[in-house]
């Protein structure tokens, strides 16, 4: 066998070692990073003394092979939470960590019920946002904390139109009623009787997890707020103004809930980076609350 045989034989197995290693990188870099964050997660529930449950949605940095996953709030999401507030003892306290857009209202509805019947204390954290059905389910829990920073969003219902258009339910009521109900086709009233009705559901059911948490003489008011179209959908509810509707919200965020948010990663994009020297890396302090 001649020298030119054995380097090439030598590249060919090296060829097919580095693209081993290529496609197992992202695995096993997956596999790391989720070992991390249950590290994490065990030294928050020990040092806090809470059942942590995480929904984080973000664009997995390494989804199929490195092509990113979007996420948002959906029937999967429902069964591992409600299997997880399921298995939590009665007696244990429950920490629900949420970064979300919003999802569908039948998992976000199923996990706020499922969340408000827990025996026990529930708090949800809140470290940048929690729209729409992220809301919804922060409204289930008997207090909520918030960065300073942080927003929810409000709950009115979206509905799927013409051309795969999503319509604000009580915008396709206040557009039915100015033009009137005798110039508007039939598709539109079909769409007009549905936002109807989903704003009546959506508004019971914010009612059904505020009650007791919000005086009874302002609970209507506060959940046509959030649910009557006041704003637009993406409308970032801040936690002054949450205070303001009477909410109990703290901005007593522990330190290791941004540090756990440092193991989901967001997926890289062409856009222009955001740089800066961390310093600190995490919040080594816990905010002061702000006094009423």
């Amino acid at each position: 066998m001649s020298l030119l045989d054995v380097l090439s034989g030598a590249l060919g197995y090296l060829f097919w070692f580095l693209l081993l290693v290529v496609l197992i990188q992202p695995w096993l870099s997956m596999r790391s990073l989720q070992h991390a964050r249950l590290r994490l997660i065990e030294i928050i529930e020990r040092k806090y003394g809470y059942r942590v449950i995480t929904m984080i949605h973000r664009q997995e940095k390494f989804g199929f092979l490195g092509i990113p996953v979007y996420r948002y709030i959906d029937i999967e999401d429902s069964e591992a939470v409600i299997r997880a507030i399921r298995t939590t003892p009665p007696n244990m306290p429950i920490m629900l960590i949420l970064h979300t857009p919003g999802g569908l209202v039948l998992a976000a509805s199923q996990i706020a019920r499922a969340l408000k019947s827990h025996p026990a204390k529930k708090i949800v954290v809140v470290p940048h946002y929690a729209m729409s059905g992220g809301t919804l389910i922060a409204l289930a829990a008997d207090e909520i904390l918030m960065d300073q920073n942080a927003v929810l969003g409000p709950l009115d219902p979206q509905l799927g139109g013409p051309g795969g258009v999503y319509y604000p339910a009580p915008s396709v009521l206040r557009a039915v009623k100015a033009k009137g109900m005798d110039k508007v086709d039939d598709e539109t009233l079909i769409l007009a009787d549905i936002a109807e009705k989903s704003i009546k559901q959506v508004k019971e059911l914010v009612i059904e997890l505020i009650r007791g948490k919000i005086s009874d003489e302002r609970i209507e008011q506060v959940a046509d707020k959030l649910v009557g179209g006041y704003y637009t959908h993406d409308y970032p509810i801040t936690v002054e103004q949450l205070r303001e509707m009477g909410f109990t919200v703290s901005t007593n965020i522990p330190p290791e809930v941004y540090e756990l948010m440092e193991l989901y990663p967001q997926a890289r994009t062409n856009r222009p980076g955001i740089e800066y020297l961390p310093y600190p890396a995490v919040p080594k302090f816990i905010p002061s609350e702000r006094k009423e």
